[in-house]
């Protein structure tokens, strides 16, 4: 949207976008909602769909964080990959998009990888609640390392690749999914820094299917690093599906905050 129609667009016209959302939960939890402040770590096919869902519910403050380009192998699953958008930045495509949907949107962008030396400065602003989508292992184990040491909330996706069956994906405690070997060698890395528990994640018991020419070495390779040069097959509406699961833990987080806890979660902890 250009300045001259955003200066255009009355109050009353952004109110009717949400006041679906509002009907529906009151006017009340809908400021609670329009008032959290979120973070997305990764914007692949998990993390984005999560993100537009969160935008299109009405919250106003958002955090994007990733470093990668839209691919053409990414046209499968992701929102933001078309043909029009291929080799742009995720970061910036999302941008556009998001405030597309919402002018008003408070939205901070970080063109970063992921890494501990970069906690500080994505969390120098507090958040309420911060949704992993990242695909490196080593990354993902070190955000839920911190996340966890700060007593941040959050929602991690374990892996959608190798799935296409949809009722076998669930919510639940980390050290409690079953199924999910990301999520299993996750747990015992966690394990290891003292986490035994307190991490809600999205994960799948379906038996992951590999693609016929990966090898057992190259599988475990895989899991070890997040990327390498084979990748598992995945499917829109699994990635899809998780994304969404995953923007309705952040509903319902929205909705109950305030009887969990009242303030920002800082960096430093409490």
């Amino acid at each position: 949207m250009n300045e001259n129609n955003k200066q255009n667009l009355s109050i009353d016209n952004l109110d009717d976008r949400f006041q679906r959302t509002s009907m529906l939960i009151g006017e009340k939890k809908f400021q609670e909602l329009q008032d959290l402040h979120v973070t997305i770590i990764g914007l692949g096919a998990v993390g984005f769909h999560a993100a537009e869902a969160i935008t299109r519910m009405g919250v106003k403050n958002l955090r994007i964080v990733d470093f990668d380009i839209i691919r053409e192998s990414n046209i499968n699953r992701q929102l933001l990959a078309l043909t029009s958008t291929l080799g742009m930045s995720k970061v910036q495509t999302a941008r556009q998009r998001l405030m597309d949907i919402n002018p008003y949107l408070k939205l901070e962008v970080f063109e970063s990888f992921f890494h501990e030396e970069e906690f500080e400065k994505i969390f120098a602003i507090p958040t309420h609640i911060v949704i992993d989508a990242i695909d490196s292992f080593t990354p993902k184990v070190c955000l839920l390392t911190l996340l966890k040491e700060k007593d941040i909330p959050v929602i991690s996706s374990m892996g959608a690749a190798g799935r296409t069956d949809p009722v076998q994906i669930k919510i639940g405690d980390l050290f409690e999914s079953t199924g999910c070997a990301l999520a299993s060698r996750i747990r015992k890395e966690l394990r290891k820094n003292g986490i035994t528990s307190g991490i809600r994640c999205v994960y799948s018991t379906e038996t992951r299917r590999k693609p016929q020419d990966m090898t057992e070495k190259e599988e475990k390779e895989y899991y070890s690093r997040g990327r390498t040069r084979k990748s598992l097959g995945s499917i829109s509406f699994i990635t899809g599906i998780f994304g969404y699961m995953i923007a309705s833990e952040v509903f319902q987080f929205a909705l109950n905050r305030n009887n969990i806890e009242n303030k920002l979660h800082l960096n430093q902890g409490e």
